[in-house]
């Protein structure tokens, strides 16, 4: 199933997408459709390539095989300047922050308005202080990342990734080493960000009770293709024993404990076996 919520396009349109690095393939086939203005989450096993799937979406590797459409350009056929141009509108929320050591939290957040922009530095200044504002951290203006903790630094990247107005927002592992009242803080800045300046957020992660408390559409990506997708209603109640086993953490199933081996007996008792 890989069905968009009745009520939004598409932004994103991923088409028979094919990648591999050397002899390893990453996606074979994957087909996918992200929802306009909805909070949607991909989630898979280590290793399925969902980061890379937001490198690709953003344009920083190029696709083997297949398309991906942002809000209707294929990303792999744009030129230099027309890529540059789609970019301004993403923002990408990196799993640790990547904040610039040696800038103070609101040189942090201007830093993109000052690169990309001939603002004035009055209505930089009010800008910056406005994003600062909305993730609650004014107060901290004048600290440098070192004097963050953790989640602060996600707090004030995401004041980054917000200053140029973008249309769509990506998450590379937010909560990630966050204690809850951090963890508690991250969802409900996202929720309420992309509610408020009508946003389309995309988010990988690994911890699937708090990502799918604030999802409004939900991909499941293992083996190189989408495996299910749909609303966290949806996937709680699916009938796949692999979905299930997934979304409920269980330690056997369809995928086994046990990685495939000669009988246990056997090889036990057989002096003669490899060591």
């Amino acid at each position: 199933m890989n069905t968009i919520t009745e009520n939004g396009s598409t932004l994103v349109r991923i088409k028979d997408l094919h990648f591999q690095r050397g002899p390893k393939r990453i996606f074979r086939g994957l087909n996918a459709n992200i929802p306009r203005g909805q909070i949607t989450t991909i989630m898979g096993p280590s290793g399925t390539g969902k980061t890379t799937l937001l490198k690709l979406i953003g344009g920083q590797i190029k696709p083997s095989q297949g398309s991906i459409e942002v809000d209707g350009l294929n990303v792999a056929s744009l030129g230099r300047s027309d890529l540059f141009a789609l970019r301004k509108r993403m923002g990408m929320l990196f799993q640790s922050g990547a904040l610039l050591t040696d800038l103070t939290v609101f040189d942090n957040v201007a830093f993109p308005l000052r690169e990309h922009t001939k603002l004035p530095e009055s209505l930089v200044r009010h800008l910056v202080l406005m994003r600062l504002h909305a993730v609650g951290l004014r107060g901290a203006k004048n600290l440098f990342p070192a004097e963050l903790s953790g989640g602060m630094a996600r707090r004030v990247a995401l004041a980054r990734a917000l200053v140029l107005d973008p249309m769509m927002i990506m998450y590379d592992e937010p909560f990630t080493g966050q204690d809850p009242i951090s963890m508690g803080m991250l969802l409900e800045l996202i929720k309420t960000v992309n509610n408020a300046l009508q946003l389309t957020s995309i988010i990988v992660s690994h911890d699937i009770q708090e990502a799918m408390s604030i999802s409004d559409y939900v991909i499941i990506v293992s083996d190189g293709v989408v495996v299910e997708a749909g609303s966290p209603a949806q996937l709680k109640g699916s009938t796949s024993e692999w979905v299930q086993q997934f979304l409920n953490g269980l330690a056997d199933g369809p995928v086994p404990f046990q990685l495939a081996a000669p009988d246990y007996a056997d090889e036990l008792f057989n002096s003669a076996g490899d060591a």
